[in-house]
């Protein structure tokens, strides 16, 4: 439900134009310049900043099973990660599913599980819940069972991936790993390297089936990434089949080349928290300073969005508007969403209310409906 119109006074407002001690009335699940009829609610000590936009996560993957082999009901997960979702100030949030061979939760059967609990329970949360779906390169003789479970559930974002251990594969050694890995798909160990084996040995038809795929793709309007590039050899490859967004680029050479031509960089916030990649890939941070950035996106953990934001302003590699914006109208803007990611009449109602003193969440408010409201801050909405 839209809350009625309110007039929030007394805090600080991160505005277009920067930062204001002025009034936000919501209403209609708008920001708008006045509504006669919204009642005041008084937010001195607290910060109000534009809802956080998630370019890309998978982190409500712990919620849809916590242990292996829990994933009975879907739907009550995918509720319970919207709260989670809303207690993090994310109001948008793009939720990375795989499509790939690596079986489990990465299968395509669990993919179709999860888009269709996610389209079961949207009305249900307040976070505005959009899929992407994550293609493993070398899965050719899927692409039209891919492509059909796209278009059924109207998933507008596709990212192109290549799990496969291609340097072991090609030298005939078993790569590393392979028996947890096949474990934890439910699948025999040997099984499982042979579907590596088979998916390896076609790897000279895959370009030329992406450039077609994603020709195909294109003409529905759907927006296309890549994932984890290593060379600007890579992103140039990508770049010719109409791909424009460059995830978590593993070098500084693939980051420089999407961002000289153009391309939309998107980093992981777990990076910044951590001060580097967690397996040795390219620190953001670095590539923040270097200008290669235009969205820090969750991966993993969900609390790193509001986190890393409030890092690099106290690093004092960004201002706070500068910092936030990399979390909000940054990713916005990579999403092609125009109708959110910053507080202005006409935009979507999307904030969060921060404490100044603690800058912890104390309300979010996606839509004009309330997802998370805590503490103090929430006893001054109830009134």
């Amino acid at each position: 439900m839209i809350l009625p119109p309110l007039r929030l006074t007394g805090a600080r407002v991160l505005t277009p134009e920067g930062w204001a001690e002025t009034p936000l009335t919501l209403s209609g699940g708008q920001v708008v310049h006045h509504d006669p009829g919204a009642r005041d609610v008084d937010l001195t000590g607290c910060l109000v900043l534009p809802g956080i936009v998630d370019a890309h996560g998978d982190g409500f993957e712990r919620h849809l099973a916590p242990r292996r082999g829990a994933m009975k009901d879907l739907d009550d997960g995918m509720i319970a990660a919207g709260a989670e979702l809303a207690a993090n100030g994310i109001t948008t949030a793009v939720l990375a599913q795989f499509y790939s061979w690596e079986g489990g939760m990465r299968g395509p059967e669990f993919a179709a599980r999860v888009l269709s609990a996610v389209d079961a329970v949207r009305g249900e949360i307040a976070t505005d819940l959009r899929m992407q779906l994550r293609l493993e390169t070398h899965m050719l003789d899927d692409f039209a069972a891919f492509e059909a479970l796209r278009a059924k559930h109207d998933v507008g974002y596709v990212v192109f991936n290549d799990h496969l251990p291609h340097d072991k594969l090609a030298a005939g050694k078993r790569p590393p790993r392979l028996t947890g890995q096949a474990l934890k798909s439910g699948r025999n160990p040997d099984r499982h390297h042979e579907i590596m084996q088979a998916l390896h040995a076609r790897s000279a038809a895959v370009p030329a089936a992406l450039d077609a795929l994603a020709a195909r793709l294109a003409a529905q309007g759907v927006r296309m990434g890549s994932h984890d590039d290593r060379t600007a050899a890579d992103r140039a490859a990508w770049r010719a089949r109409g791909v424009a967004v460059a995830e978590f680029p593993e070098t500084l050479e693939a980051a420089e080349a999407a961002r000289d031509a153009g391309e939309a960089v998107v980093l992981g916030a777990p990076n910044v928290v951590r001060g580097g990649s967690h397996n040795g890939n390219a620190s953001a941070i670095d590539l923040i300073a270097t200008g290669c950035c235009d969205a820090l996106a969750s991966d993993y953990h969900y609390p790193s969005l509001r986190r890393a934001a409030f890092m690099l302003a106290d690093c004092g590699l960004d201002d706070l508007a500068g910092a936030w914006a990399r979390v909000s109208s940054g990713p916005a803007r990579v999403l092609g969403l125009d109708d959110r990611g910053t507080l202005a009449p006409g935009m979507r109602a999307d904030l969060v209310v921060l404490d100044a003193a603690t800058r912890r969440i104390g309300v979010t408010i996606a839509g004009g409906r309330a997802g998370c409201m805590a503490g103090g801050v929430a006893a001054r909405f109830l009134g």
